[in-house]
């Protein structure tokens, strides 16, 4: 018994509201410093100091320090995948007014350091209707006209392949209900669609936006239109 996960431990310390808004934004995949992180969640910065000390003992997150500033950001993309997760069965929050901020939220964001909502899902299933990806065990695989059509995108999957993160495998999308690509796989294909251009970050957001050549390359290239809030 003693060998066994202490489940009721992390429980109590992502139960915590403020602990798991501060989860939440990070999950844009930045760093942010416990001030940022401070107002996100509308607390004073010496009680948001308490609540990082005890994620960081809990290896939810990581920090490092950088002249007078510590940055935090989630230690793995595997605490990522469990905020994402927690995010499917969460209970939905009531509309109040034009809620477009969740609306942009829902078609483009990050998770992480990979695409989520509609885009990220439909990216993914294009993938794998075209026979590029295919599911296997719980895991992602290269076909072998995947590998090509990576590499023609500027993507070397074999120095993927043999670094030490996953290659790729779905995560369960909060606002779709279907998968998205994660792993290293989903995570450098959207830093490259970042490159060309066709996808640009908001500063301290998760939102994604699609650039004017992004919409023409997405629907050009994977059948892909989405209207923007």
């Amino acid at each position: 018994m003693d060998n066994e996960p202490d489940l009721s431990r992390l429980a109590r310390t992502i139960g915590d509201p403020t602990r798991i808004q501060m989860l939440a934004l990070l999950m844009e995949g930045r760093a942010l410093t416990a001030k940022e992180l401070a107002y996100g969640t509308e607390i004073k910065p010496a009680t948001a100091t308490s609540h990082l000390k005890q994620l960081v003992e809990d290896r939810l997150l990581g920090m490092t320090s950088q002249g007078r500033h510590k940055y935090f950001r989630l230690a793995s993309p595997e605490v990522a995948r469990l905020i994402e997760s927690l995010m499917v069965f969460a209970p939905k929050r009531k509309r109040v007014g034009q809620a477009t901020g969740n609306d942009a939220i829902c078609t483009a964001r990050f998770c992480y350091d990979h695409l989520a909502g509609k885009l990220g899902t439909r990216l993914t299933e294009t993938l794998v209707e075209r026979g590029l990806l295919h599911a296997d065990d719980g895991l992602f695989e290269l076909s072998a006209s995947g590998e090509t059509w990576f590499k023609q995108f500027g993507i070397n999957t074999d120095e993927l392949q043999k670094s030490r993160r996953q290659f790729a495998y779905p995560c369960l999308d909060w606002s779709e209900r279907r998968d998205h690509l994660a792993g290293a796989l989903g995570a450098t294909l959207a830093k490259r669609m970042i490159e060309l251009g066709w996808l640009t970050r908001s500063k301290h957001s998760r939102v994604v936006a699609i650039t004017a050549e992004g919409r023409s390359a997405l629907t050009a290239q994977f059948g892909i239109t989405l209207d923007q809030p």
